[in-house]
Parts: structure tokens; sequence; C-alpha cells
């Protein structure tokens, strides 16, 4: 494993300017999410507001990566590239995942969007994935070892009955795109690196409906989906250990509060 970088006050600021931004983006986006609106259309929408506020859409050219967000509607578990010809229909549900480049800091987020009215099962999914989440981020705190985040993930998912993808985690962020440590959501109890006050990494818990696995598009080399065509859900922040707690960076509407 390669060395977590602690951030400086001068680097924290910076990282937590560019995820405000990515997390302002992500609200942008959603006005777009109709029926009948394709997602490449929304993601031009994506980067005309990056490239706006001064900044560049991390994605873009990324490891030959296309696009400037990551768009997954239904059994698309990540990684889906926006499209003309994926065009939004009644009872859809997606993730839209943005990660900003400002001033040579990352901040990434993602979160669900629905088109008209979902089912009871795709709107289950999405309240157990934003739970997932809160739980991930209840355990960041200096002293506390990343293992627990994805112990806490795992158990609750699992209770309602849902599974947690594997084979794509968290990881350290705002210097560079993806920083050690890998952040598992799902894993052994009083695991892993231990949490210290400057660090700074995504939590982003990929729920399933049905098995865990992902199966990853041959065609394209991104679109990571469920092996059994169920639904998949994902919620995603960027955070930072402090102190004496945690500071939610991609938080906007003060729904985690700085401790």
């Amino acid at each position: 494993m390669g060395k977590i970088i602690i951030k400086t006050p001068e680097q924290i600021e910076g990282i937590r300017q560019s995820a405000r931004l990515a997390a302002k983006t992500l609200e942008f986006a959603g006005q777009f999410v109709k029926e009948g609106v394709n997602t490449e259309y929304i993601d031009d929408k994506v980067e005309e507001f990056i490239r706006s506020h001064g900044a560049v859409p991390a994605t873009k050219g990324y490891n030959g990566y296309p696009k400037s967000s990551c768009i997954s509607l239904n059994n698309v578990i990540c990684h889906g590239i926006p499209s003309k010809q994926t065009v939004l229909k009644e009872g859809d549900i997606l993730n839209i995942d943005i990660t900003t480049i400002l001033n040579g800091y990352y901040g990434d987020t993602s979160r669900m969007f629905t088109v008209g009215n979902i089912s009871q099962e795709a709107e289950d999914l999405i309240d157990i994935t934003g739970h997932c989440l809160d739980l991930g981020i209840e355990q960041v705190k200096p002293g506390n070892r990343f293992g627990n985040i994805g112990f806490v993930i795992q158990r609750y998912a699992k209770a309602q009955g849902y599974s947690v993808v594997y084979e794509f985690c968290g990881h350290g962020v705002g210097i560079d795109f993806h920083e050690e440590p890998q952040v598992d959501h799902a894993s052994r109890r009083n695991t892993g690196p231990e949490m210290r006050p400057g660090m700074i990494f995504t939590i982003e818990p990929m729920i399933n409906q049905g098995k865990p696995k992902a199966v990853v598009d041959k065609n394209d080399g991104w679109t990571a989906r469920t092996i059994d065509n169920k639904l998949s859900a994902q919620f995603e922040h960027t955070v930072l250990v402090t102190p004496t707690g945690c500071e939610v960076l991609t938080d906007i509407h003060d729904d985690y509060p700085i401790t």
C-alpha cells in the first residue's frame, strides 16, 4: 500500500472549493433529468457548467474515458458512458457521478436521481443505499480504522436483503483523482489503516438488489452492470478527517454537521 497523503491547510481549502463545485454541478445537472432527455445532453451541460466556473471535468480523457461525467442507469453499477442513444424514460433510476479539477484540486461526488414515478423496490433500494453512505460517514474520525466503514455498510445492507459491490471502492482524493487508501464498502471490523486528521477520501457504496458481482462491458471497457440485470444504486461524498471527527466536503446543504 502506498502512503496516505495528509493534506495541509492550504490543500484542504483548495480541495474544499473543488468539492463544493462538484456538488453544485451535480445539483445543476438534476434539472435535466427528465423523460425523453438523452444522457449525452446532460453530460454536455455538466461540462459547460464546470468549465464556466474555471474548472475542468476530471473524467474526460482519464485513461481514455470519453465524457465529463458518469451516468449509470438502472442495472448499471457505475461508469456508465453518457450517450445520445441512452434516453431517459419513466421509472428509470440513475446515478450521476461528477469529479472536478479546480486550481489543481479534485472534488468527487455522486447521487441518485429518478425519472417520474419509480417502483417501490427502486425507491427502497435508493433509501437503503443513502443510509449506507450515512453509516459510513459516521465512522469517520481520528483513530478509527478504515475497515469499519465497510463493516457497518455491509452489515446494514445485508440485513436489509441487499448486496454490496466489492469490485469497486472509495479512494483517497484531492491532490490526485485516485490516491491511497482504498476504501472498501465490505470489510472486516477494525481492519485497515488508522484515520488521521487531514486525510481526505471518498465513501461511495454501490448497493445491488441482487448479486454483488459486476460485469464490465467488453465493447466500451467501462460500463459495469449487475451480473443478474437487477437494479443498483450509489451515493458518494468526499470526506475530510478533522481533529475531532469529520467534514463532508461535498455537502452543500448542511446535511452533515462538521464534527
